[in-house]
């Protein structure tokens, strides 16, 4: 339901764009149009929003705090490391050749070679920073290796960190009292549901060798989740190459722990006619890749379609630029904002959940086959 939510706000953002800059033109009548500095403003103010929209849900190799009124971003550069013939550093702030930031496009000298930075991605340029695009407007440059602390990975490594010191914390708090204390009487509770909520349910008696696993993943998504509702937060899990990563874990833990009759069942089905088993054998092999597919797309899909939501409703009020918006898209973001903490939780809860059932799937011993 959010997802089609975000693509109709999406879409009428869009549709906004392309209206304002018709009537920019010309009225219905053929006539030019006598209001052109309103609809201009409106023009650029469309533009602008999805803009914001964009580089929100987007990484970047800088973090942008908040941008001030002449379009500069206030906050702070990352290393920037990419491989063309060697490796190659700088920051993402350094001056290029133009007098302006390797951010803003402006090209950068390493080792007698320039780069320039296009729609977040990093080419080999000539000193004017050049870059020619195809038919499909895709750059003709080479693209180099990048291998830069972009902001999902800075959060990244953010969380990790996190995560070592609550729960290394909790640990060491545990060897001298079983009863918890500071942060451990909020995160005991949700260790224990993901245990006996989650991995026993869904996996069964074997369950003790996966939960340190699903613990790490569940609050690995959760706090990037609640870290990118922040007001100047990243979207590191509306980032399909993270979820891609998640979901390739969880496939390769079911993959290597699978039984023997797991295994049997995906290429050698009993109780299957021996001419059906042929058929069955590659939808079963689809199927093992499939549910990590699943895991991803979910992920990725509902983090997304909430952030461009709310990111549209924000933008939307200085689109239309009246009362009935004032009041009407904030008291919408508000909402929306609400249920995405909730989302936050909920995405959580299903991609750990999920993971458990295939593990269990995987694990599952099946008695009946070895009966009589």
């Amino acid at each position: 339901m959010l997802k089609k939510t975000a693509i109709l706000f999406y879409s009428l953002l869009m549709f906004a764009s392309a209206f304002a800059q018709h009537e920019n033109v010309e009225n219905q009548h053929g006539k030019p149009v006598t209001e052109t500095s309103e609809l201009s403003e409106k023009d650029k103010a469309t533009k602008e929003v999805k803009e914001f929209v964009d580089h929100h849900i987007l990484d970047a190799h800088d973090v942008a705090i908040m941008v001030d009124k002449d379009g500069h971003h206030i906050g702070f550069p990352l290393p920037v490391i990419i491989y063309d013939e060697g490796f190659h550093f700088f920051m993402s702030n350094t001056k290029g050749v133009d007098g302006h930031e390797f951010i803003h496009g402006s090209p950068v000298e390493s080792n007698g070679k320039f780069y320039t930075l296009h729609h977040e991605k990093i080419y080999r340029t000539d000193s004017k920073g050049t870059i020619t695009l195809d038919e499909a407007h895709h750059p003709t440059e080479k693209r180099v290796l990048d291998l830069s602390i972009t902001k999902s990975v800075l959060v990244i490594f953010l969380v990790a960190v996190l995560m070592i010191v609550l729960f290394g914390g909790m640990a060491r708090s545990y060897k001298k009292s079983l009863i918890p204390s500071g942060v451990a009487k909020f995160l005991e509770p949700i260790i224990i549901f993901v245990r006996d909520d989650i991995a026993i349910p869904n996996i069964g008696h074997k369950y003790k060798r996966f939960m340190g696993y699903l613990l790490t993943v569940f609050f690995f998504i959760l706090f990037l989740n609640v870290l990118g509702l922040m007001p100047f937060g990243i979207n590191v899990t509306g980032n399909i190459a993270i979820t891609f990563f998640l979901a390739i874990m969880t496939y390769l833990i079911t993959t290597f722990s699978g039984s023997k009759d797991y295994w049997k069942h995906i290429f050698w089905m009993p109780g299957v006619p021996v001419p059906m088993k042929f058929i069955m054998l590659p939808i079963e092999l689809l199927g093992t890749l499939t549910k990590p597919f699943a895991l991803m797309i979910r992920l990725f899909a509902n983090m997304t379609a909430g952030h461009i939501v709310v990111m549209t409703l924000i933008g939307s009020i200085y689109i239309f630029k009246n009362w009935i918006a004032g009041v009407a898209f904030p008291f919408l973001t508000l909402v929306i904002y609400l249920l995405e903490v909730l989302v936050a939780f909920l995405q959580a809860y299903i991609f750990t959940m999920l993971s458990a059932l295939f593990i269990g799937m995987a694990v599952e011993e099946h008695e009946h086959d070895h009966a009589h």
